[in-house]
């Protein structure tokens, strides 16, 4: 059995407990959070029977074998760094740390602990993003990336967390260094990163604030954003975050010297593009029906993984964690490498560094 255990238990902790509850021979034996209140109320409905205050007293008294932390992400490095010390292998909520030294510093300890750390991209894992990734080792694309977009939207609905922000001048989320980008962009930015060469490409970031935001008096906070990345081989990459722009797109599109590939986070779609076009007046009508097709066919893969009831809404974490599982217990590879947790972190050093976060 796999004792897993949970520091924080706000929101997030609750999806990551439904998730390894899903996993066969996993227990979360143990949780933490410094509101009593609020840990002892997460432990009734998981039916976890040891609650602490204190993460060190969580590993002595439940002896964990892996520890999530879902605390809000100033936490992550001294929370991270003082279950590692201590011999467990860590799962780390988005974003990884606050910056890309706090980053390498944590790896740099799981390596010389001989443990494994992860995050929590699980956008990175859903079944449209495998399935692309799948298309990409099989050739699909023709060879190495040429260009890529990534596209995360969001708004201020009453069910968001961002409207609670605009409400509390004390919120968390404002003493990032990246404010509310610095807890949203991260999944967006390790969609590019993946296929990223460079260990240092060229990052070219304009950070503005919406004119809904000023409207309501809220200058000091950045919701758009637009960012070039260059990559040491000349590919690129353009990545767009926006609180307005409608609809609110959660895309990836990735393009090689032969074909692309578009994946719609939402809709759980990938979609192949042709990269060769027809000859004449085929070129209006043909690419209309394959994609037809390939829609109908996205959509009866959902509806068979849904009637498996293998499509919840979080099924992404569920494989991320079961994969990371699988990597503490039987050693093989990191479902996310250490070099695409430091290289997400660095670009988003960057775009900070560009952009007005006061």
């Amino acid at each position: 059995m796999i004792r897993a255990a949970i520091v924080g238990c706000g929101k997030i902790a609750d999806f990551h407990a439904e998730q390894i509850r899903r996993i066969p021979g996993c227990k979360i034996v143990g949780a933490c959070d410094k509101e009593e209140l609020m840990g002892k109320q997460f432990c009734d409905r998981y039916d976890v029977e040891y609650f602490f205050s204190d993460v060190k007293k969580l590993i002595e008294g439940t002896k964990p074998k892996i520890v999530h932390i879902t605390t809000p992400p100033q936490s992550h490095f001294e929370l991270a760094k003082t279950c590692l010390e201590a011999g467990c292998h860590v799962y780390v909520e988005k974003p990884f740390t606050v910056n890309s030294r706090e980053a390498e510093q944590l790896i740099a300890v799981a390596m010389e602990k001989d443990l494994m750390i992860t995050v929590g991209h699980d956008d990175q894992f859903t079944h449209a993003t495998r399935r692309m990734r799948e298309l990409i080792r099989q050739g699909y694309l023709g060879g190495a990336p040429v260009h890529m977009e990534s596209y995360y939207c969001y708004g201020f609905g009453s069910d968001s967390y961002a409207k609670a922000l605009l409400g509390d001048k004390n919120h968390w989320v404002r003493a990032l260094p990246g404010k509310l980008l610095q807890n949203v962009i991260s999944h967006g930015i390790s969609r590019i990163a993946e296929f990223i060469t460079s260990e240092t490409p060229e990052v070219i970031a304009h950070g503005f604030t919406s004119g809904f935001l000023k409207s309501i008096g809220q200058d000091g906070i950045i919701d758009e954003l637009r960012v070039i990345i260059i990559d040491s081989d000349c590919s690129t990459a353009y990545f767009t975050v926006s609180s307005q722009m409608r609809p609110t797109l959660r895309h990836f599109r990735i393009y090689g010297p032969v074909n692309g590939l578009m994946v719609d986070h939402d809709q759980q779609t990938v979609i192949k593009l042709k990269g060769a076009p027809y000859k004449s007046y085929a070129e209006k009508f043909i690419p209309p029906f394959i994609y037809a097709k390939q829609y109908v066919g996205n959509a009866s893969f959902n509806i068979g993984r849904f009637l498996k009831r293998d499509f919840h809404m979080k099924s992404g974490m569920k494989f991320l964690i079961e994969s990371f599982y699988q990597s503490v217990v039987h050693g093989t590879p990191l479902p996310i490498s250490y070099r695409e947790i430091l290289l997400t972190s660095k670009i988003m050093d960057r775009i900070f560094a560009q952009i007005e976060c006061k």
